[in-house]
């Protein structure tokens, strides 16, 4: 037997809600002050019209905000809202059948045909009694109804319920009887740096003017004025915590240290304290607040590292020995990375049974840190610890301090660098490193650009680490790291640079992509106005990314085609504001080529003359004509960054 009182199935469909990550598996990422535009198929069988409206709302908000969705074409339904505040969004969307205005369609048609309305104005009446039922404030409604009731005759009726007035009024008591609901989005919205940053890194205990002693916070806030007028707006530290004495690692990462060797900051924790203490060569909390202070007068961000790994003697060996992984013969296992290992370095157990306890003390070391007012984490090595921790750590974090960033550190395979990001990571390391060709950088940039990857990972650019001197910076000079410098801050609107690039720094380990003599292992002393730097083409650049909206976004990207295989032309456009970049990536051999200018892509009449700045010579360019011959001498200008603007009348 059938129910007859079972519910009918829903005849509204929702099909292809977009934007969206896994199906609504996990948010996607926006900017304050973004509007998001939320679309989706909808329709039904027959011919009737439908309604839509997109609910929105912020977590911790009661009250959910309607939108009223557009139909575009075929099918196809629109609605944009504005985001207004961080912290995380949720969205869905409900359709249903507009039965008046099905009736309102049909009847139209009758009347402009000539034909009988006495059957529609029945119906009509009885629409209008419907909504006057549901309505909280039925006055228009039953004024509506009372001028129906005294009209003259059917005709005048049929004005009446056919009137601008009295749709809008019947659109405001909706007939939800047959609504179909989506599944319900989320869409993280963070401060505008997670999305456009300049970041620098350098090594604290570098920053004096000796190797036989350790800089200070005092030494590293004299360099903060020269960081900031190169443009950067993210000074990154390493770890700036006590150094492991045991096992301590030497120069050039030797087993054995000699004396008066620092060790690896990344071999965390000593008897002088763990995760939440600070080098006592470095400084005191008190200085780290007022170097941390210094920063901000320089309209900077301090960002820290977030290293979850300990030296042997970090204190929480002796306090939570069940927190470490053992051998057979119960001793400690340190960390490797076969045939590698890093016998100066411990890893935590996130298997043991107090795996609770110690998600809680990791939570509990950003918060230490969060409360001294980072809000920016770089994470070392992410994706060697379980992925449900990040998740529940950067919503815990976030749900108490909103504009908190997280930096994934994690070169490793596609799908869980894509993961880490779907989880909660506000940007990500990538594969640029190492995508140094015409074909590579096309490839790769249209996949973080074009795909769905756009929605959720924001890639940062950096050009070296500490880890990684990329064999293409080796062996390619002065020009190479021109090259990579342009590369790196127009096609991502977040990039880094390790201190060291500026000045060409390229000595390396044979065969290996290390430096040679790493600042890791040893404190180094730096001249930093050392003949043949790129500080000027720094300075250039990040001037540029400042002012050029187009630089400050990631999927305004087009590649546009150069009949050269070395040379990379590409533009970025926001509004009225154009961004056009070429690049010779060969730095030995000069590139010669014509260029087709890119008219269309700038909103330019094919007769007008494309006038811009070069950014890096500051010279003033006017090009007419459909085609331009350019030259690219690595030896001269191996690249022309070109801030493009209409001819002025």
């Amino acid at each position: 037997m059938t129910d007859a009182r079972a519910a009918a199935p829903a005849r509204v469909i929702i099909e292809n809600v977009w934007p969206r990550v896994d199906d609504g598996s996990y948010p996607i990422k926006r900017i304050v002050g973004d509007r998001l535009e939320v679309w989706a198929d909808i329709f039904r069988d027959g011919h009737d019209k439908l309604a839509a409206s997109l609910w929105s709302r912020i977590t911790g908000d009661d009250a959910w905000t309607l939108t009223p969705m557009r139909p575009v074409d075929n099918d196809r339904w629109m609605a944009e809202i504005p985001l207004e505040r961080m912290g995380l969004v949720q969205y869905r969307i409900e359709a249903w059948t507009d039965h008046f205005g099905s009736w309102r369609a049909d009847t139209e048609k009758k009347r402009a045909a000539g034909q009988s309305l006495v059957n529609e104005l029945v119906i009509g009446r009885g629409l209008l009694l419907g909504a006057i039922s549901k309505a909280d404030d039925p006055w228009v409604l039953k004024t509506l109804l009372a001028a129906m009731d005294e009209a003259p005759d059917d005709m005048a009726r049929a004005t009446l319920l056919l009137a601008e007035t009295t749709m809008r009024a019947m659109d405001a008591v909706p007939d939800r009887t047959d609504c179909a609901e989506s599944a319900l989005f989320e869409v993280i919205v963070d401060r505008e740096r997670a999305l456009f940053s300049s970041w620098y890194e350098m090594f604290p205990r570098s920053q004096g003017n000796a190797t036989d002693r350790s800089g200070t916070f005092a030494d590293c806030a004299a360099r903060v004025p020269a960081i900031r007028a190169l443009g950067f707006d993210v000074l990154y530290l390493p770890p700036i915590h006590p150094i492991g004495v045991i096992n301590r690692k030497g120069r050039n990462n030797a087993v054995r240290a000699e004396p008066g060797d620092p060790g690896s900051p990344y071999a965390i924790g000593s008897a002088e304290g763990g995760h939440t203490a600070i080098h006592p060569a470095l400084g005191t909390l008190d200085d780290f607040r007022q170097f941390q202070q210094i920063v901000h007068d320089h309209d900077m961000e301090l960002a820290l590292d977030f290293a979850v790994q300990c030296a042997p003697d970090h204190p929480w060996l002796k306090e939570h020995p069940n927190w470490f992984r053992r051998n057979p013969d119960g001793s400690i296992k340190f960390a490797e990375n076969p045939p590698k290992k890093y016998e100066d370095i411990v890893n935590l157990d996130f298997d043991q049974p107090d795996w609770q306890g110690l998600w809680h003390a990791l939570r509990d070391v950003v918060l230490f840190w969060a409360d001294e007012g980072v809000r920016i984490f770089r994470v070392d090595n992410p994706h060697t610890k379980p992925a449900p921790f990040w998740r529940w750590l950067i919503a815990d974090i976030k749900s108490r301090h909103p504009d908190t960033l997280f930096l994934a550190e994690a070169f490793t395979r596609p799908k869980p660098m894509r993961h880490l990001a779907k989880i909660g990571f506000s940007q990500s390391y990538t594969y640029f490193t190492w995508r140094n060709t015409k074909a590579e950088l096309i490839e790769y940039l249209t996949e973080l650009t074009q795909s769905e990857m756009r929605e959720y990972f924001r890639p940062n650019f950096f050009a070296n680490t500490p880890d990684i001197l990329p064999a293409y910076l080796q062996e390619s000079g002065r020009a190479g790291f021109r090259i990579r410098l342009v590369l790196a801050a127009t096609l991502s609107p977040t990039y880094g640079i390790y201190s060291g690039f500026e000045l060409g720094e390229a000595a390396s380990l044979p065969g290996r992509e290390e430096y040679a003599d790493s600042e890791k292992y040893e404190i180094k002393s730096w001249d930093w106005d050392r003949p043949g730097h790129i500080k000027t083409d720094i300075t250039c650049l990040n001037r540029l990314r400042r002012e050029a909206k187009s630089l400050q976004k990631l999927a305004n990207l087009t590649f546009h085609a150069v009949d050269h295989e070395t040379v990379l032309c590409y533009s970025k456009r926001t509004g009225m504001d154009w961004v056009l970049v070429l690049v010779n990536l060969d730095p030995v051999t000069p590139a010669s080529f014509d260029l087709a200018i890119p008219h269309a892509a700038f909103g330019l009449a094919e007769t007008e003359p494309l006038i811009a700045e070069e950014v890096l010579s500051g010279e003033r360019i006017s090009w007419d004509g459909p085609r331009q011959r350019i030259a690219l001498d690595p030896t001269m200008n191996p690249t022309m960054v070109l801030h493009v603007r209409h001819s002025v009348a």
